[in-house]
Order: C-alpha cells, then sequence, then structure tokens
C-alpha cells in the first residue's frame, strides 16, 4: 500500500500552474479529499477505476476505497466492475446552485425561443474568476453539434462572453488572468477545450475593450475552427447603464495599458462571480452559437445581433419583474441519516465527508443565501461542524460569503460531476437499475417508451436474466403497444392499483408486468417490466413476487430521472 500522502491532493479546480491556496486549520480534510476526487471524475468524463483515481489525486488506495464507498452510499457514484462511475443523484449538488441563481428558471424560456426563431443554438453564460461556465443550452439538432456541457469552464479570453465579463474586471482578476495564461499557455488546465495553438496572438486586452464600446463580443474561432459566437451581456435591475451608452468605458484595462490602481478588492474579499439577479452589472451573457457554414462572425453579427438584444432586453426587463424568492422554512435534518451509516459501515463510512457535501443541498430557489446558523439547521448538524464545511468550501472556491456573513453557492459548484452528467438520458439512468432488478428476481427486464405514433413500444434499455430460455428482446425492438404491457402501462390501461399484467397475449408462454416512470410533472414518458416465461410464476406470483421490487426500481429511476431533468433535458432514447 503506497503512503498516504501528507497534503490533500488539491482540489480548486485552479487551472495548471495556479499555485493553490493555503489550506486553513479548520478545514475539513476528507471534504477536501473527496471533493478532489470528484473533480478527477468530472475531469475524466465520468468514470475511472480506484487505480487511476489513487494517481490522479495523490491519495492512499485505502483513502480512495473510503471516499468512494461513501460517495456510493449517497448515490453518487457506483461501483460498475473495476470502475467509478458518476451517478445522476450527484447533479442535486448543481441543481442547488442552478436553482439558486434563479437565472435559468427565469431566462430559460426566451433563450429556447430565441434558438428556435433563428434555428441557431442560444446559451447562457456565468462567470467563474477569470472564466465562464454555460448554465444554459438551447441547442440545434444537427450532425455538427456546438454546444458545450452545463457547468463546462472555459477560458474567459477564448469565448465572446469572457470578454463582456473582463469590461467588469478589478485590478486583481486582470492580474490572475496573465499570471494563469503564463503559467499555462496552451490552456491545459481547461479540459473542456481543445489546446491553443502556439504562439497564439493575445488580444484580449483589445476586445475587451471593444465589447466595452459596443457592449456585445463575437467569437471567431477562438476556441477551435469553424466555431463562431455572437454575444450580449444580460444586466441585473440596478445596473449602471451599458458600457456602450458611456463613450466606450471600460472596468478592465483597455488595449496595451496596465489597468489602474486603486482597484484590489479588501483583504479576504476575492471577487467571485456575480451571482444573483438583482445585484446589478452583468449576471449573465446570452450567446448565439454557429459555424462558419452558415455565417462568418461578422455576418452572424450584422443579421442577428437585433434580434439578440431584442430578447436580451426582454430578459432584463423579466428579471426586473421577477419578485424575490419567497421565503420558506428551511428543511431540517438534512445530515442526520449520516449518523446511522457511518453506524452501518463503520470506518468505510466517512461521515465528515458526506455531511460535508450535505451542506451545498440546504441551498435553494427560495434559499439563495444562508447564514452559519440557517446552514446548521437545515442540515441538523452542529454549527461548528457547518462552519468548518462552510470555512472548507470557502477555501475551495465553492461558496463565498457575502458581507452580511451570507453565504451562496458559486459557478463552481458545477465542476462536482455536472457536465458529464448533463448529457445523460432515460435509458442510460435506468440501465444499472434494471440490471439490479434482474439480478434479485432472476428474469429480464426492461425500458420502452412509446413511438410518436403511439401505436408502438421501442425498448431502450434492457437487463436479460441469466437463464438458459429467457425473454430475447434487443434495444430498438418495437411491438404494438395495446398487446404488451409496457405498452398498457404508457398508454395509462392501468389496473387500480397502477400496474399492467398481460399474459400470452403478445405470446405464447409469454408473461410481463409493468409500470410507468414519471417525469417531474407525474406524466408518464416511459415503462419498465419484467418478463418471463408462463411456466416459472402465475399471474399472481407476479403481482406478488415481482411488482414489488419493480416498483422499487421504477421508483429509483424517477428519482435520479427527476434530479437530473430538473435543469438539463434528458433524452428519452
Amino acid at each position: 500500500m503506497p503512503p498516504q500522502s501528507a497534503t490533500p491532493a488539491p482540489a480548486t479546480e485552479e487551472p495548471s500552474g495556479a499555485a493553490p491556496a493555503a489550506v486553513p486549520a479548520e478545514a475539513v480534510t476528507p471534504l477536501i479529499r473527496g471533493v478532489a476526487v470528484l473533480h478527477r471524475l468530472t475531469e475524466a468524463g465520468g468514470a475511472l477505476s480506484p487505480s487511476a483515481l489513487e494517481r490522479a489525486t495523490g491519495l492512499a488506495r485505502s483513502t480512495i476505497d473510503r471516499i468512494t464507498a461513501t460517495l456510493a452510499r449517497m448515490g453518487y457514484v457506483r461501483l460498475d466492475g473495476r470502475d467509478v462511475v458518476l451517478a445522476p443523484r450527484l447533479m442535486e449538488l448543481g441543481n442547488a446552485y442552478l436553482a439558486a441563481l434563479r437565472l435559468p428558471v427565469l431566462l430559460a424560456g426566451r433563450a429556447d425561443a430565441l434558438a428556435d426563431a433563428l434555428d441557431e443554438s442560444v446559451s447562457l453564460a456565468v462567470a467563474d474568476r477569470d472564466g465562464i461556465r454555460f448554465i444554459h443550452q438551447a441547442t440545434r439538432r444537427r450532425a455538427m453539434s456546438l454546444s458545450f456541457r452545463i457547468g463546462d469552464l472555459l477560458p474567459a479570453e477564448r469565448t465572446a462572453p469572457g470578454a463582456l465579463f473582463a469590461t467588469e474586471w478589478t485590478e486583481a482578476e486582470w492580474r490572475r488572468r496573465r499570471e494563469r495564461r503564463a503559467a499555462d499557455p496552451q490552456d491545459r488546465g481547461f479540459p473542456a477545450v481543445p489546446p491553443r495553438p502556439p504562439l497564439a496572438p493575445d488580444d484580449f486586452e483589445e476586445r475587451t475593450a471593444r465589447a466595452a464600446r459596443e457592449d456585445c463580443a463575437t467569437d471567431d474561432q477562438l476556441i477551435e475552427p469553424g466555431l463562431i459566437a455572437l454575444s450580449v451581456p444580460v444586466r441585473g435591475p440596478g445596473a449602471e447603464p451599458a458600457p456602450r451608452a458611456r463613450a466606450g468605458a471600460v472596468r478592465g484595462p483597455e488595449a496595451g495599458q496596465e489597468p489602474k490602481a486603486g482597484q484590489e478588492p479588501e483583504a479576504g474579499q476575492e471577487p467571485e462571480a456575480r451571482q444573483v439577479p438583482g445585484a446589478g452589472g452583468i449576471v449573465c451573457v446570452a450567446s448565439v452559437v454557429s459555424h462558419t457554414s452558415r455565417h462568418t462572425a461578422e455576418h452572424l453579427r450584422t443579421t442577428l445581433l437585433p434580434r439578440l438584444r431584442e430578447t436580451v432586453a426582454a430578459m432584463e426587463r423579466d428579471l426586473a419583474a421577477a419578485p424575490p424568492p419567497a421565503p420558506s422554512e428551511p428543511p431540517a435534518g438534512l445530515a442526520t441519516w449520516t449518523a446511522a451509516s457511518k453506524q452501518e459501515l463503520g470506518r468505510e463510512f466517512v461521515e465528515s465527508l458526506a455531511r460535508g457535501l450535505t451542506v451545498l443541498t440546504a441551498f435553494d430557489a427560495d434559499r439563495p443565501a444562508l447564514t452559519l446558523a440557517e446552514v446548521a439547521k437545515a442540515t441538523g448538524l452542529p454549527r461548528a461542524t457547518a462552519r468548518r464545511a462552510l470555512i472548507t468550501y470557502e477555501h475551495l472556491g465553492l461558496v463565498a460569503a457575502g458581507p452580511d456573513r451570507r453565504f451562496t453557492l458559486t459557478p463552481r459548484v458545477l465542476s462536482l460531476g455536472f457536465p458529464p452528467l448533463s448529457r445523460t438520458s432515460l435509458p442510460r439512468i435506468a440501465q444499472p437499475h434494471l440490471e439490479d432488478l434482474a439480478a434479485r428476481v432472476h428474469e429480464s427486464a426492461s425500458l420502452a417508451v412509446l413511438t410518436p405514433s403511439g401505436d408502438e413500444i421501442q425498448y431502450t434499455a434492457r437487463a436479460a436474466a441469466g437463464r438458459i430460455m429467457s425473454v430475447d428482446l434487443t434495444v430498438g425492438t418495437r411491438l404494438p403497444a395495446h398487446a404488451t404491457a409496457l405498452g398498457r402501462a404508457l398508454t395509462g390501461a392501468l389496473t387500480e392499483d397502477g400496474y399492467a399484467l398481460v399474459d400470452e397475449e403478445l405470446e405464447e408462454g409469454l408473461r410481463a408486468v409493468a409500470v410507468p416512470v414519471r417525469d417531474r410533472s407525474g406524466r408518464p414518458v416511459a415503462a419498465a417490466n419484467v418478463a418471463l416465461h408462463a411456466a416459472r410464476r402465475t399471474r399472481e406470483e407476479c403481482v406478488t413476487e415481482l411488482l414489488p421490487a419493480l416498483r422499487r426500481t421504477a421508483a429509483a429511476i424517477e428519482a435520479d430521472y427527476h434530479v437530473a431533468a430538473r435543469f438539463t433535458r434528458v433524452a428519452l432514447v
């Protein structure tokens, strides 16, 4: 066994070459290590073996095993053979940030409508220090996709939104960007973008000055050849007039000039992303994204800018008219379950990690900013424990403390698994649950959806039973809906107890029981079943022995689906 690293692996997601800040004495070391594991899994696309995690984090294998066992207990990862795989429930952390931010809920409809009107992809992005992160994507279904994943971190200088955010940067932010670029000239610390070409010119200050003058910015193949974008800032209520109305004023350096002195933040008040509508200034940036086979960057500006500005103006009116978050009684005892898990699993369960991660879920749309006392109440943790978790998160850049000592989540929370998980599908969500069900009942289990005509079902996920004779249907198979339990579950032809059972109607000897899988509104979007040879169980035994396990599986699929679909589009096939 390798020796335990004396220093926890850095987990601040700083770009390559950035020196990590000193760890506060009161920080929770297991929480730092757990966040590091989640970062490495995210950077790897969602899956790594324990030995690969050991190499990537510098942690001992025994520590990796305890962390992953704890994350698996929380439903944040699953152990799939030799790999540790991110699970959809982990998205509840990013959902907490997006809900508290409120921007996706308030502005996504406008972005989607603009994408439909222009037949181009439209995105919303927020600032994350000297980078940007996408918080919403309205994409076009084309062979050449142009969208990034929600939560991906991109360097500001290689994006159109980055130039707009930079118009509000302080001297410290400009200095941080220069230091980061000097240490990582090819952007190796940004896995979401291709490496920067050698000797690429750095005209970011010029583009920032132009963005300030024109109140818009373009990305002319800054990230990769063929990719272009046009961006306009969305300002919160109480913001200063747009820069174009201030004769090109810019709060960052003009091209070729050093920033003005006197713009340093106060000690301990590191500048963070603008997070909440109503704070003034640029709260997010709306972008139209295309490629050079459809537009040039200048043509994108001349043809689509008026419509983009019109949409942004409507977004700003929506922000101004939005009521403040309705105060509500926070939940209580979110973390009380951890004690029972510790008692059951013993040393393999890292309770301080589980408690610390639960702190992030205390935030939501009606709780965008919380005091220490409110965090302690919501989680059921002692104030001292909650305080140490918040100190740790401040160090990691995942929370920020305001002058009133109310804490808010930062965009960096999206780095905890959200990008790879934001591209999941319902069959991918269901597959491990179906495999568990098939292993428990020793019969085949499936997921299916209705075809557009409504006359047929299409199998989208399958888990076969390990039997000599079993139901053998492949993913993609279509069958008549009226003759299958899956079809009846989807069309509402259910018993009073909410299930469908078909006995040798589709084929002699084939018996199946199915239940619907519903979306967040309660609408059936898929169905799950167990199918078997009629000789193995009677109709009554299907109901008494198989149906309870099938219902638990459908509930587990629904729970993961509801988390994943809260702020992202989850494909049904």
